[in-house]
């Protein structure tokens, strides 16, 4: 798991550096608000963020992690211990906030809770298969044996809906049900292409797509 700590002072940035390394995590540092924005990425894990940042301030940082980067966990870690900081980062998206001076002990523990919570989070957001087929359904991604696989919002829903019925057999106005928009006009036939697309798209697991002729479709996997 890699670790991104923000921090412009040194001597604190190698404290927390040290103790994370030694709990088994993957160190990257950022100096200062621009240097932390240049190494965001959705391969963190997640980040420690000071507030009081020189050229880009760290509650500028987490506005732009919590728009370009919402799976990330933030720890902020401050010198600012008035209610009102605390509850703007907290409302702004931290995950946590631990106030300066703090044990690195106590902050390896946060790191390890904060984790912890994240990644009960994000396996709920997923849905796996016996098959090898999982969604994300915080993502809105598709992948078969770890491979990804692109569908349109339309064909992702129904094929969400399919799995999660959990094999039973879903009428087409069902579906239509499901996955209608205010504006977008969706038939029986129209659910028809969307189905024979994603089992194009699926390769040797689209044949889970089971077609119950005159009613409609149910996903059950050989």
């Amino acid at each position: 798991m890699k670790i991104l700590i923000v921090e412009d002072d040194e001597d604190i940035r190698t404290l927390i550096h040290y103790h994370l390394s030694a709990a088994g995590f993957d160190i990257e540092e950022a100096v200062d608000g621009k240097d932390a924005e240049g190494k965001l990425d959705n391969s963190l894990s997640l980040v420690i963020l000071d507030l009081l940042l020189p050229k880009i301030s760290g509650i500028e940082v987490l506005r732009t992690i919590r728009k370009d980067y919402p799976e990330v966990p933030v720890i902020v870690t401050s010198a600012l211990t008035e209610e009102s900081d605390i509850l703007t980062a907290l409302e702004l998206g931290a995950d946590d906030y631990v106030t300066k001076p703090f044990s690195p002990k106590i902050l390896v523990a946060r790191v390890r809770s904060v984790l912890r919570r994240s990644e009960k989070n994000n396996e709920a957001d997923r849905i796996t298969t016996d098959g090898g087929m999982t969604l994300d359904k915080g993502t809105r991604e598709c992948f078969v044996s770890g491979s990804p696989v692109t569908l349109t919002a339309t064909e992702f829903d129904i094929l969400l809906s399919l799995i999660e019925a959990d094999g039973r057999v879903m009428k087409r106005t069902e579906l239509i049900e499901k996955i209608k928009g205010d504006d977008y006009p969706v038939t029986e036939r129209s659910i028809d292409v969307q189905i024979a697309s994603i089992r194009k798209k699926l390769g040797a697991m689209g044949k889970g797509i089971v077609t119950v002729w005159g009613i409609g479709y149910r996903y059950a996997e050989e």
